[in-house]
């Protein structure tokens, strides 16, 4: 069983029995498991904190942990936006099953940590599985320690290769708000598929470069979020995530 792992760097910790007891937030950019309400909070956060931390021009992956436990207390994970293509994502090893658990730093010290790199996604986006690289789809996965409610490090070799997050259509919500308690209604299960397609690899690069179809996939995802009466964070929150390409190549 795996008790200890490493983090770049050569950076480790060790696995606890309590892990994060905060909702996962969902912004379809970024897993956040924190506390935290707004950027003054999170820059309070930060300065009382030790870990791996995102600076200027920098995102690494966020794990922060407490001076005087050492245990770990909020992590923010990067979505890559390279998604595996389907032939590639038959290789996934069987995920084991969930460990809950925290993680207590062997020291105090601050380190960085790569995002991964490439993601993997379940029918229906029912799973999002990041990795550290496609190497990761070459031998087994050891374990699958859950730091959160439906958050996972996964572990290959005693090291973190990646992160797993379930059900992301229910912890989707806008930066730094909490996600709506009720589960999310199928029109928002079936728009946030369609918003992860039109955001990664290969069709967001149709649709910087103008493909008619593309387009009009990402129009029509913009009119049937704006339409949407039930389940509204959520939509704003997928709103939220297309803005940026809507508002760039969505109003020709």
């Amino acid at each position: 069983m795996t008790t200890r792992l490493s983090f770049d760097g050569d950076w480790r910790a060790t696995v606890t029995d309590d892990p994060l007891p905060m909702t996962p937030r969902f912004t379809g950019d970024s897993v956040d498991v924190t506390r935290y309400a707004d950027v003054q909070e999170r820059e309070r956060f930060l300065a009382q904190t030790f870990g791996s931390r995102d600076r200027l021009w920098d995102t690494p992956d966020v794990f922060r942990f407490d001076p005087d436990s050492r245990k770990l207390v909020g992590v923010e994970l990067q979505l890559p936006y390279v998604s595996a293509d389907a032939e590639t994502s038959t290789r996934l090893p069987v995920l084991p099953a969930v460990r809950r658990g925290g993680l207590r730093a062997d020291e105090v010290r601050d380190f960085r940590h790569e995002t991964c790199t490439v993601l993997c996604r379940a029918p229906g986006d029912a799973e999002l599985i990041c990795l550290r690289d496609l190497g990761v789809l070459d031998e087994p996965l050891e374990a699958r320690i859950g730091v959160a409610p439906d958050v996972a490090l996964l572990v290959q070799h005693g090291t973190v290769a990646g992160w797993s997050l379930t059900d992301p259509a229910r912890y989707l919500t806008t930066t730094y708000a909490d996600p709506a308690p009720g589960p999310p209604s199928p029109a928002t299960r079936r728009l946030l598929t369609e918003c992860l397609d039109l955001l990664t690899m290969p069709l967001v690069d149709d649709v910087v470069d103008g493909e008619p179809l593309a387009l009009a996939r990402l129009r029509a995802a913009d009119e049937s979020l704006r339409d949407q009466r039930e389940d509204r964070h959520r939509a704003d929150a997928l709103l939220a995530l297309i803005a940026t390409l809507v508002e760039d190549y969505g109003k020709g």
